[in-house]
């Protein structure tokens, strides 16, 4: 008797068979079974990873709360980090999987998500309002919860294997369809997307983004068409790019060349998707800690949109947003990872109680109605598994429905939008291939307020030949010894006095104007500078969240992103200041001041790293000539701290 044929007969006998998982990976014609011993640890640290035969060796069930470990905000609920220790393992074809999986009636009572519609709308109003409109971050998910309760006299294991089965028969598209026993839980889902793998030293990660909703009959060719051409959709989609790219910059050793996009076609829905992909050699466990964790399920900046989620929230999300992670080693002796999202999954309690959590992407486009609305199609999948919700048009095991993603205007929609986008980013980049003359070994020191967009701009100043060390804005350490400071980007108002962020950023930059050493800052850093220099500080009725722009940057056009809810304004082209002459590139229209420029210091409001920056390479490069430069920095503009 088979492993899985051993469980099956357990659980129809109405026993708990141990711990268990079935899982098919995407495009998998088999189901893998893994059985075992489970322990609780406290830290992905603790994770085991035993040295052995190749293949799987633990898999991880990650809470959301041990986001704590990179020390930022959650509500602590103490779901466990619990470790499947693999001691059994087989494969089954898919085909054999599905006639010994059950499929025999769910029944429930009492279903309904916990925050009503109305109470969402709401939710969603205030974030808008409260968070993004006062420049704490440019995305937060929020989510919300269906409960319901099993009747009938299903027990939670039985009720589980037929909606595994139903998803590994009416979903498509899913990255990893699954069912994890812990005896504690058991979680079934089929989740779109990868968080983070890693496999022959190459770190890969899935930023989704954009929900387009099938209709009663299917995906409509023209309605998607024109989702595809919808900014709402295309910045959102931008933003965690961005944000994983963050990601990227960390694991990586180069950072992350971006692939796609493409689109991932589901039962209910299709979204649009990104491949990032890099070679590093940190440890497994700790790539997950640097990830934790995605963009698409929590916002940016990262740090901010915890406290944002807890604040709004105020319950904690148990395995919501986290991940599952099948830790192991290959044929070579190496460390595999393959990690994916816990989203659209459905968690049963021994009691019967179930729980599916959703939530929505909030951007400055969003609407209170249409995040409602999306959270009900997200759920739609697996609450049709459970029989809570119609399920989609029938198709036969092994078959694959008509695929959009290969229409020939779909995909010219989908490549157009590269062309808005930094090549940098792109294409696969030579080592040396952009050093600049004047720039190799240089010494920079960026300063780091709560954006890990400086992740990313550390990556393109070494790509510019420079030498580069990251530090946070409560340990800045000692920039006198640097031939350049980088004051970075970070969320909140730079106008605050009594902010302890601010304070200290508007220190550290008024030293080094004292100081007369070269200075660069970007976006908050940017705002922090222009107030020290006399400009007033103005919050946008709009924010500037993953706008992109072309502006006039002292003469040149550059094609820019900005990700900013506040403003320097100015209604002249040059500020006399008490560090000199100071030339600005502002608005024609609201005098809104993209970047300045004085002797031995610049500032930019836009991000150069960001990918939705084009020409964002050139620009850094431009400004690190003049600031690096042995003569003084401007023609035409002279004088120092008077």
């Amino acid at each position: 008797m088979t492993l899985l044929q051993q469980l099956l007969t357990a659980i129809a006998a109405g026993s708990d068979p141990g711990p268990f998982a079935l899982l098919r990976r995407e495009g998998a014609d088999q189901v893998e079974v893994l059985t075992g011993p489970v322990t609780t640890v406290d830290r992905l640290a603790d994770l085991p990873l035993p040295a052995g035969a190749p293949g799987p060796r633990t898999l991880a069930l990650v809470p959301y709360r041990q986001i704590a470990e990179r020390g930022f905000a959650c509500v602590d609920d103490g779901a466990p980090l619990e470790c499947l220790a693999v001691a059994g393992q087989e494969t089954v074809p898919l085909a054999a999987a599905l006639a010994l999986l059950p499929d025999a009636a769910i029944e429930t009572t009492g279903g309904g998500f916990d925050i009503s519609d109305d109470e969402y709308a709401d939710m969603v109003g205030r974030v808008l309002r409260d968070e993004i409109g006062r420049g704490e971050g440019a995305n937060f998910v929020i989510h919300r919860t269906y409960t319901a309760r099993l009747a009938g006299g299903r027990t939670p294991l039985s009720a589980a294997l037929t909606a595994l089965r139903r998803l590994l028969v009416g979903e498509r598209g899913a990255y990893w369809t699954f069912l994890v026993h812990t005896g504690a839980r058991t979680l079934v889902g089929a989740s779109p997307e990868r968080h983070v793998s890693v496999e022959d030293g190459l770190t890969m990660m899935n930023p989704i983004s954009g929900t387009f909703r099938h209709g009663p009959d299917g995906a409509d060719r023209t309605a998607l068409l024109r989702f595809l051409a919808d900014p709402k959709e295309t910045d959102e989609l931008y933003m965690v790019l961005d944000e994983e790219l963050k990601m990227m910059a960390t694991v990586a050793e180069h950072g992350g060349q971006v692939i796609g996009p493409y689109l991932k076609e589901m039962s209910h829905l299709a979204h649009t998707e990104y491949l990032l992909a890099g070679r590093g050699s940190l440890d497994v466990r700790e790539v997950l800690r640097e990830t934790m964790f995605a963009p698409t399920v929590t916002g940016s900046p990262m740090e901010n949109a915890c406290r944002v989620i807890a604040r709004h929230e105020r319950r904690g999300r148990g395995y919501y947003a986290a991940v599952l992670a099948l830790l192991g080693h290959d044929d070579a002796g190496r460390q595999t990872l393959d990690a994916p999202i816990l989203i659209r999954t459905v968690e049963l309690s021994p009691d019967g109680q179930l729980r599916v959590p959703v939530g929505a992407t909030l951007v400055r486009h969003s609407t209170a109605a249409g995040e409602v609305a999306e959270t009900h199609t997200k759920a739609a999948g697996v609450l049709a598994a459970l029989g809570l919700r119609p399920p989609a048009a029938p198709r036969s095991a092994g078959t694959e429905a008509v695929r959009l993603a290969d229409d020939p205007e779909v995909r010219a929609a989908l490549a157009a939008r590269n062309d808005r986008l930094a090549r940098f980013w792109l294409e696969q980049r030579s080592p040396g291939a952009a050093t600049r003359a004047g720039l190799a070994g240089r010494r920079v020191l960026i300063v780091d307020a709560e954006d890990t967009f400086t992740g990313m701009l550390a990556h393109q100043l070494r790509a510019l030949g420079l030498s580069v060390t990251l530090r946070p804005w409560t340990a800045p350490g000692d920039a006198d010894e640097f031939a350049l400071l980088v004051a970075g980007p970070g969320p909140g108002d730079p106008r605050g006095v009594d902010d302890p962020k601010m304070a200290a950023m508007r220190r550290l930059i008024t030293a080094r104007l004292d100081g007369g050493g070269p200075l660069l800052a970007v976006c908050l850093g940017h705002q922090l500078l222009a107030g020290l220099l006399g400009l007033r500080l103005h919050r946008r009725s709009a924010p500037y969240q993953g706008l992109q722009r072309e502006i006039d940057l002292f003469g040149a056009a550059r094609r820019v992103g900005f990700y900013s809810t506040f403003t320097a304004l100015a209604d002249v082209d040059e500020l006399a200041s008490p560090y000199g002459p100071v030339r600005l590139a502002r608005d024609a229209a609201d005098g809104a001041v993209h970047a300045l420029r004085g002797a031995g210091f610049a500032g930019v409001q836009f991000h150069p790293e960001s990918v939705l920056s084009r020409d964002g390479l050139t620009v850094l490069g431009d400004l690190l000539a003049d600031l690096l430069a042995p003569a003084p920095a401007l023609g035409g503009v002279t004088g120092g701290h008077t």
